[in-house]
């Protein structure tokens, strides 16, 4: 969500290129915060981040060799996918051959991958083994596989990450045991290429950035005054006339079909799953500048290169807008296997109140009609919300308090905590100020459960951390303005509130400067942090 007023851009930063990672994550269903065991208070590996639930040290090191492979059961598609990600890891830096097995006993020196039919440790949680001989995985589901794959990564040296063939005396592995499982089902971020268009492939580094730090949502902000981004072949215009431009000029662009399914396939290969935001019935100038028809606008659409809100919508009593709606989401909602269509419903302050409810009801029921959970701002509990509809709490206490009167579960991004857009502080080159400065600290240091009146730990779906992009021009000042705050909050959203504290995360944060160096991902080098 964007203030209004909000600061005209800032000139991005040239930086160091961005590399590429290899990772995982998945959603849970839906249904506030997953029961973990009290965590065990041992002696912490330092480098894992969000913190494991229990890790219990053990002697001696795990030696990944020449000889290494990866073994697992035979049969099961997404764990042999999940094998062949850690394979493709290991073997540039290493120049092992690392084969992939699903016959015969484990050997000496493999990596085990195996489901296991114990439901304790739910969708995604795993329990990860680290012996002398070999280290073995074990999951109930195919999702905990792959987050056990990104702790095992950080426990490697961090030189695993090069794409280079180093050659070091050994690649050890500390020998412990981890069992771990997420506080929250919904861990995402927000990633707004509607006032600056990101590419394909710099939406699947951030992905990449996401996965490794067991994150399991994209939401991606598609549409909104400056632009439209993605194809809508029943409304052609749409993207010939609505996507030509963005904040501050510039060409802007779109996803065709095609490439959005890409995303698609790509996130879900690492258990991240796109939720689409299509902005309505406000922040909807760029979609009607190619169908006028449909505006009930304080001016007439134009192309908008601006960053202020709160001047375009969409008529609420024309059949003629539903219709349209109906494509959209139905297009969308198509090539989306997720189980979400988020339909923005943020600072609209032309239509009437009566009007804005049923715009919200309506555009609920096609979204439902078309098989999607809706997904709106906190501004949507104006209206008569389903109880399978998800309110985004990002400003005030009172409306998402609203929201979980009629049952329906609440995302919390409070504009204070998580707004990655928001400076570091007042030197900060990028970002804006209208909500906070946020240091990592700021980031990290609060609980979801007890943030908002009104709204407990049983109405929580999880957090998300959005990334507005007026001042985002790239791929590497939207890393900038992520890292090091998005793993701060990646582990407010998995990790037990118990079992944080500011010191321990950020001596351990401090470790993953080197893997983020090798990764050729661009950081803020936060005085906060003890590198």
């Amino acid at each position: 969500m964007q203030a209004r007023n909000s600061p005209s851009v800032a000139s991005a930063i040239l930086v160091i290129c961005s590399g590429l990672l290899a990772a995982c994550s998945t959603t849970g269903s839906v249904g506030g915060p997953a029961r973990v065991p009290a965590p065990i208070r041992t002696a912490v590996t330092p480098r894992v981040v969000p913190e494991p639930v229990s890790v219990t040290p053990g002697s001696g090191a795990f030696v990944l060799a020449s000889s290494a492979s990866i073994v697992v059961d035979p049969g099961n598609m997404e764990v042999s996918r999940t094998a062949e990600l850690l394979a493709s890891l290991v073997r540039p830096s290493t120049g092992f051959a690392v084969p992939i097995s699903t016959s015969g006993a484990p050997v000496r020196g493999a990596i085990v991958l195996r489901l296991s039919a114990d439901t304790a440790l739910g969708a995604e949680g795993y329990q990860l083994t680290v012996g002398a001989d070999s280290v073995r995985i074990t999951a109930h589901a195919p999702a905990g596989l792959f987050h056990g794959v990104q702790t095992l990564r950080q426990l490697l040296p961090p030189q695993i990450e090069s794409h280079l063939a180093l050659s070091r005396t050994a690649w050890t592995v500390p020998s412990v045991t981890i069992t771990d499982r997420p506080r929250y089902s919904w861990r995402g971020a927000m990633l707004d290429v509607a006032r600056h268009f990101f590419t394909v492939p710099e939406v699947k580094q951030y992905i990449d950035l996401l996965a490794l730090y067991k994150l399991n949502v994209l939401h991606l902000h598609l549409a909104d005054d400056q632009g439209w981004r993605i194809e809508i072949k029943s409304r052609p215009r749409l993207t010939s006339a609505g996507s030509v431009t963005q904040v501050g000029g510039g060409p802007g662009g779109y996803f065709t079909q095609d490439e959005y399914s890409d995303i698609v396939r790509y996130a879900q290969a690492r258990y991240v799953t796109i939720v689409p935001e299509i902005d309505m019935p406000g922040h909807t100038n760029a979609a009607l500048v190619g169908y006028p028809e449909l505006s009930c606008s304080k001016r007439p659409p134009a192309l908008y290169t601006g960053t202020e809100v709160g001047f375009s919508t969409l008529c609420a009593n024309k059949e003629e807008t539903y219709a349209f709606v109906d494509d959209v989401v139905r297009e969308i909602a198509a090539l989306t296997p997720g189980r979400y269509f988020h339909m923005g419903g943020d600072e609209n302050p032309i239509l009437s109140k009566e009007d804005y409810a049923k715009f919200v009801e309506r555009t609920q029921d096609i979204v439902a009609r078309h098989g999607k959970q809706m997904v709106g701002w906190e501004e949507i509990a104006r209206a008569r919300l389903h109880p399978t509809t998800i309110a985004q709490a990002w400003a005030t206490d009172t409306v998402a308090a609203a929201a979980v009167q009629y049952g329906a579960k609440v995302i919390l991004s409070p504009a204070k905590r998580t707004y990655l857009d928001m400076k570091y502080d007042q030197s900060t080159e990028l970002g804006l100020t209208w909500a906070a400065l946020i240091e990592v600290r700021d980031a990290y240091d609060w609980d979801p459960a007890t943030y908002m009146k009104g709204v407990t730990d049983a109405n929580i779906i999880g957090i998300e951390a959005p990334i507005w992009s007026e001042t985002v021009r790239n791929i590497t000042a939207a890393q900038y303005l992520a890292m090091p705050r998005l793993p701060a909050l990646a582990e407010v959203a998995w990790t037990p509130q118990r079992a944080r504290n500011w010191e321990g995360f950020s001596r351990r944060l401090a470790t993953h400067a080197p893997r983020w160096n090798f990764l050729g991902v661009n950081y803020y080098r936060s005085p906060q942090i003890p590198w």
